[in-house]
């Protein structure tokens, strides 16, 4: 997640990377919302959003308020 100055957006989301495969997730629902990943590296992201939704929408909220996000624990 990161902040784009005068630019809000309006659903929750972040994006993410695998080697050179690259989505973007909706925090609120749970979804990819485009972009690709594999099975297995889709089926990762979306058990650690469901692990750490509310901290993720925690950091959502303060990058829209300008700022800095909590950095949330990886999946292990």
């Amino acid at each position: 997640m990161y902040m784009e100055p005068h630019s809000k957006h309006h659903r929750p989301h972040f994006h993410a990377y695998y080697q050179e495969q690259i989505a973007i997730f909706g925090i609120d629902e749970i979804e990819m919302i485009s972009g690709y990943l594999s099975k297995r590296q889709k089926r990762l992201v979306e058990a650690w959003v469901e692990l750490h939704q509310d901290e993720l929408l925690e950091d959502w909220k303060l990058l829209q308020a300008g700022k800095s996000p909590v950095p949330v624990k990886p999946l292990r």
